[in-house]
């Protein structure tokens, strides 16, 4: 008994000696002691500073995690100690930190919570993300404007300045009376940076390179062929001083047959270099070895890049030492697919150092570098780029890539906000990235995956479209479509893709512009530049999943002023998406167009029998395949 009484006064007395303490120092403390028992405010003390300790304990291990430096942590640290003085101020008695912790606490403030909702406050607005205006070079941000209304501002020939007689009368002969806007200012330009003839540029200059981004079908072909053949027209020696390069074989052929209607009768020779004949073949119209050495065959070279890389490198005597123009068609493409590096190699032969020991040192070419007095004291023949393409990329980086020099930017792409004057716009018109045909009407089909064989069998037997351009993804569903329409009958359907050899797919061509193939069912073989005439409707049979193959497809129709149509069908899951792209391209919104099932029930008897004959000739051809 005397043992128990002696241990309870004993904590009585360490009980008073500890509130003592505290009354010292804490002036609200009678208040605060009305409010609480004395229990209850020690074991809140010691919960609040457990807490405290608890927070600043993972404060410190998540600076940790965020700074790799020991610099970092330890300023951390020091933040963390600044703000919970509490826990980790080493210079205050313990019972003078309890008591700011304890004054604090019973009026409401805790400070480590509001220390971390500011900190939150700051991180949040350091994560916010700021949209950074891009600053692009003058030439990007200022080009020279030209109208993409064609039928409304089309020039006579005759009124354009600087065309040769000749080739004037040549285009009078094929059909053309009036320039397209592009063409209008477009051949000038080139024509004046070859005044002074293709051996030097205008007073002695490098001629800064040209760059048109204009809308499929406005005639960029005929801006660079008719300047391009008019600066050689007074050529003496046989070189080559022109060379197209384009991403595909039917383009390429394309192009060559333009260049031939209008050197035709003047001497000078195009050759086309493919791989569409044998390479031997293609030698033999590149050059011929003489008793003096070998000498060009060729004025003007039309080529795709992996067979040009093949003669420049294995082609004897086949010299680029001359060339004055390169023309890179649907310069995109052939940005984003570099193949073998064609354009190092070109550049890397056309500034190569002549074998022989006495080459006459006018003809001595190096690479183009700053305007110096000295790099202007010896003039040497130029080398001038031409880019031509309907989504020239506006990508500083990109377009680094090719070395252009001072170049020159023609586009039709302006904002519809003011009224559009060339050569008066300024860089806030420029916001629409795409232009598209004028005479374009564009529309969306909603549908579902099984329906799709049966909406274009109703726009071909019930809307009787002719002369309609089907795109598919993939050359597996072009073909699979093509079986299927073709079981289905009704129509005079063909296909056209990769499968196909050369010959198949110019045949096929002629016919569709002939008007002896209603359909023809492609892959995006021949989306890019081929000039298939007469179409009148594009179906996307697959959306397009990038803008500029949508640009690309629906550019086969309304060509040349014309009107057209254009139907994508889009599934419900791809259409926010796809519409959405379309306005960020600058693409007025699409009308859609809606086929009721009613619609498409009185094809389906007929439909079920195709598909089974589609089944049976698939399996056939697998077994052909595999035997």
């Amino acid at each position: 008994d005397r043992s128990q009484a002696l241990l309870e006064r004993l904590r009585e007395q360490a009980k008073a000696r500890q509130l003592k303490k505290q009354q010292q120092v804490l002036l609200p403390f009678d208040e605060l002691k009305q409010k609480e028992t004395e229990n209850e405010l020690h074991q809140k003390l010691i919960n609040s500073r457990f807490d405290s300790e608890n927070e600043y304990q993972r404060e410190a291990k998540k600076r940790k995690r965020g700074h790799s430096g020991e610099g970092s942590c330890g300023k951390g640290k020091k933040k963390l100690r600044k703000n919970h003085q509490v826990s980790s101020d080493s210079e205050k008695p313990l019972a003078e930190a309890d008591s700011d912790l304890a004054g604090e606490t019973a009026n409401g403030y805790i400070p480590a919570k509001k220390k971390k909702k500011e900190n939150g406050k700051k991180s949040s607005l350091s994560q916010k993300k700021i949209k950074v205006q891009p600053i692009l070079p003058q030439w990007l941000a200022q080009p020279k404007l030209v109208h993409k209304r064609l039928k409304e501002n089309l020039v006579p020939i005759q009124d354009v300045e600087g065309i040769h007689p000749k080739l004037l009368k040549k285009l009078q002969m094929n059909g053309i009376e009036s320039f397209f806007p592009v063409q209008q200012e477009v051949i000038p330009a080139i024509l004046e940076s070859a005044s002074s003839g293709f051996l030097v540029g205008r007073g002695g200059y490098q001629p800064s390179d040209i760059c048109v981004s204009a809308p499929t079908g406005s005639g960029k072909t005929l801006s660079f062929v008719i300047p391009v053949v008019q600066a050689l027209l007074k050529r003496v020696v046989c070189q080559v001083r022109a060379l197209a390069v384009l991403p595909t074989k039917e383009l390429a052929q394309q192009v060559s047959k333009v260049f031939n209607i209008y050197t035709d009768g003047t001497g000078l020779k195009v050759v086309l270099v493919t791989g569409q004949k044998s390479f031997g073949k293609e030698q033999e119209t590149l050059v011929q070895r003489t008793v003096m050495g070998y000498c060009s065959l060729a004025d003007i070279i039309v080529a795709t890049p992996g067979r040009l890389v093949d003669h420049i490198d294995q082609t004897p005597g086949f010299s680029l030492r001359q060339l004055r123009f390169l023309i890179i068609d649907e310069a995109d493409r052939m940005i984003d697919d570099m193949h073998q590096n064609w354009l190092h190699q070109v550049v890397k032969a056309v500034f190569r150092a002549e074998d022989d020991s006495g080459t006459n040192m006018l003809f001595q070419r190096t690479e183009p570098g700053p305007v110096t007095a000295a790099s202007t004291c010896c003039p040497q023949i130029p080398l001038q780029k031409l880019l031509f393409s309907a989504t020239l990329t506006r990508n500083p980086e990109k377009l680094q890539e090719l070395g252009l020099y001072h170049p020159r930017l023609f586009t039709s792409i302006c904002s519809e906000k003011r009224a559009v004057t060339a050569g008066t716009e300024t860089e806030q018109d420029t916001e629409k990235k795409y232009t598209f045909p004028e005479g374009l009407s564009q529309y969306y089909v909603p549908c579902n995956l099984n329906s799709k064989p049966l909406l274009l069998l109703y726009f071909m037997l019930r809307m009787k479209f002719t002369r309609v351009l089907c795109f598919t993804n993939s050359k597996q569903t072009s073909h699979r479509l093509f079986l299927l329409i073709q079981a289905f009958g009704g129509v005079n359907v063909a296909e056209f893709s990769s499968w196909l050899t050369p010959s198949e797919r110019r045949r096929t061509l002629k016919e569709f512009e002939q008007g002896k193939i209603q359909l023809l069912i492609s892959t995006d073989a021949t989306a890019r530049g081929i000039d298939v005439k007469g179409v009148k409707c594009v179906i996307n049979y697959d959306a397009p999943q990038f803008i500029r193959t949508y640009i690309h497809r629906v550019g086969r129709t309304a060509r040349a002023g014309k009107v057209g149509l254009a139907f994508t069908m889009l599934l419900k899951v791809q259409e926010w998406k796809f519409l959405q792209m379309l306005r960020d391209a600058g693409s007025p919104d699409l009308e859609k167009q809606l086929v009721k099932s009613e619609y498409l029930k009185p094809l389906l008897q007929q439909y079920e029998e195709a598909l089974s004959k589609l089944q049976k000739t698939v399996k056939d051809e697998r077994a052909q395949k595999r035997a």
